[in-house]
């Protein structure tokens, strides 16, 4: 099984374009478990919140997957990069939980999504300010580097941002005209 992260800054389009591209390939993408987790909270998130959307993701993943092996293709919306790089830019440290898995992913891809759309507001963000979003994207330039993860970043709206990272998947493991 081929499994394809997809990282980046907040509004980048992680969601719909893991959605999107499970529909492509008539597969399945696992969601992003802090989106969930962050509705039923009824206070502010703190440091240990970020452990626990962690190690909940990895759990999401890691029973998705283990339902599904016979799948040649899955998507992750979002994994253990983004939270290290949220804890580093939230609270500046790391959680050594985090970290330490971190090291040991095994993704055959990661599709960085770019901040070249426009930022809309949503009751879960807090980085509208482009400067900022632009630090947070090069953390992942960084880290992506950094631990030799094997990346693309994905650029463009709508379709052709999907048409953009279906190419790089194709031109990763398929042929150029993988349908299916």
């Amino acid at each position: 099984m081929r499994k394809i992260a997809i990282v980046g800054v907040e509004a980048t389009g992680k969601s719909t374009l893991a959605e999107q591209l499970a529909q492509h390939y008539q597969t399945l993408w696992v969601r992003e478990y802090a989106r969930e987790y962050l509705h039923n909270l009824k206070r502010k998130y703190t440091f240990d919140d970020v452990l626990a959307i962690a190690q909940g993701q990895q759990k999401l993943i890691e029973q998705t997957i283990a339902q599904n092996v016979h799948l040649p293709i899955i998507f992750i919306d979002t994994e253990l990069l983004v939270t290290h790089i949220w804890c580093e830019y939230v609270f500046g440290k790391h959680h050594a939980w985090i970290s330490e898995h971190l090291h040991k992913q095994n993704y055959d891809l990661y599709l960085l999504c770019d901040i070249d759309l426009p930022w809309e507001y949503d009751e879960l963000r807090e980085q509208p300010d482009l400067a900022k979003r632009k630090e947070i994207h090069a953390l992942y330039l960084y880290y992506l580097q950094k631990l030799r993860f094997p990346y693309q970043i994905i650029s463009g709206e709508g379709e052709v941002r999907l048409q953009n990272a279906i190419g790089a998947v194709n031109f990763r493991f398929f042929d150029r005209n993988f349908q299916k």
